[in-house]
């Protein structure tokens, strides 16, 4: 069980939820925050039955994720990989040359939406049905960030091809199951929250309709209680159990395609929304539905989530955000301790090394990796690297992201840099060689 938040804690975030619903004009909102497994605090305000974290509010693109993981589950089985053509594993569409892993960051070029009717206020029914054309691709492949509600409808129907079941069944069985979110299902099950809009100019509110969105479900059908959404988050921290490996949780957390368009920093992972809020990178997803907003995002670092879901369509600002900066500076996460430990390399190879006249150093960076990066105060770039079997080294992130680092003595080989002890070391193996008459 989680430790609940303190007292002084909990009033600044019921404060901060109250304003939320009340601004926002929500009939009913439900929040919580999320810590060690579940959560630690959470309120319902405006019309909520109690108990308040088990009223069921349609989820909206939160459901996107819950299919990533699904895809991911099955790129690791061997199934399928992230830049295979969509066309070797569902035919038939025009978007066969575009690959998994570009549907899965909003990378394919895939228009926003699915043809016909506006798909999230009318009955949907298969992939068929929508008679898919060359004109539902709107942009090159890996082009351009570009949202598309339709390339997860394609994803939703991949994966219940390759399950051979239906996507709710395979989420179901997959995801929601193992990771105990027994409220969490494709169509409302009571106590469930009715779907509003509310008139912009008057206190009045007016009910949305609710209905399957059949090959689009993927995209936003899932209604979730606050307990389950709690435990989605404590999946995106790091609770994976036996539903993903650590490490796929991990890659799906990196972004991909950057949304030039989002005011500060927002990228998209694979199947994740990735966020720069007040200097955090925050993973999660928001969710929008005719009548719902929804929100799960985690701070991975600081091990912590919040979550709101209300029955309106819109006018409600994500409270997610207030409530993990309010929670943060409340009860910051108190972190491990250090402890000494053998380093994965010789100490005489750690230290000063030089790219042409640039010092960089070349230091362990915890759980046996090694980093490597411009000296304090300098700009240069940086990356961290973790052991292959063969004696090189893999760059995790930044600019050496996937390239490969090899060590000698005298000198560092990293995608064609030659890193050395001295600037220019004439007895290194410099590209373009060293004039011989030296510095002067």
């Amino acid at each position: 069980m989680p430790e609940p938040v303190l007292p002084t804690t909990a009033r600044v975030l019921l404060a901060r939820t109250a304003r939320a619903q009340r601004d926002g004009r929500a009939p009913s909102l439900v929040a919580g925050v999320v810590r060690d497994g579940g959560l630690a605090w959470s309120a319902g305000r405006g019309d909520v039955p109690e108990p308040h974290t088990d009223v069921q509010y349609r989820l909206g693109s939160i459901s996107k994720t819950v299919t990533a993981v699904v895809v991911m589950r099955l790129r690791d089985e061997g199934r399928l990989g992230l830049d295979d053509p969509l066309e070797r594993h569902l035919p038939g569409t025009p978007f066969g040359n575009r690959t998994v892993g570009q549907l899965l960051s909003h990378l394919a070029g895939a228009a926003a939406e699915s043809p016909g009717g506006w798909w999230e206020r009318t009955p949907g029914g298969s992939l068929d049905d929508l008679g898919l054309r060359g004109e539902d691709v709107v942009l090159g492949a890996a082009r351009r960030f570009h949202y598309s509600n339709l390339g997860f409808g394609l994803l939703g129907d991949l994966v219940a091809r390759m399950r051979s079941t239906s996507w709710e069944d395979a989420v179901t069985a997959e995801v929601l199951a193992p990771l105990g979110m027994t409220r969490t299902t494709p169509r409302p099950v009571a106590p469930a929250a009715a779907g509003t809009a509310v008139h912009p100019w008057a206190d009045v509110v007016l009910p949305e309709p609710e209905h399957h969105a059949g090959v689009m479900a993927a995209a936003g059908q899932l209604w979730a209680t606050l307990d389950d959404l709690a435990r989605f988050a404590a999946f995106l921290v790091g609770d994976t159990g036996d539903v993903l490996d650590p490490a796929t949780l991990e890659e799906m957390t990196v972004p991909a395609g950057v949304d030039s368009s989002a005011v500060g920093w927002s990228a998209y992972g694979l199947g994740v929304q990735v966020l720069r809020v007040d200097g955090r990178t925050l993973v999660g997803h928001g969710g929008s539905m005719p009548g719902f907003l929804a929100g799960v995002f985690v701070d991975r670092d600081e091990r912590t989530g919040a979550v709101s879901l209300a029955n309106t369509t819109s006018g409600l600002d994500n409270a997610v955000f207030g409530l993990l900066a309010d929670l943060r500076a409340a009860e910051p996460r108190i972190v491990e301790p250090w402890r000494p430990s053998p380093s994965p390399v010789a100490l005489d190879l750690l230290g000063m090394w030089f790219w042409g006249p640039a010092p960089y150093v070349l230091r362990t960076s915890g759980a046996g990796m090694l980093h490597l990066g411009p000296l304090p105060g300098r700009t240069g770039r940086a990356s961290r690297f973790t052991a292959r079997d063969d004696g090189t080294w893999l760059g995790l992130d930044g600019y050496f992201a996937g390239e490969t680092l090899r060590i000698a003595t005298d000198h560092l080989d990293l995608g064609t840099f030659v890193f050395t002890r001295t600037p220019y070391d004439p007895e290194a193996p410099v590209p373009g060689g060293v004039d011989e008459r030296g510095w002067r």
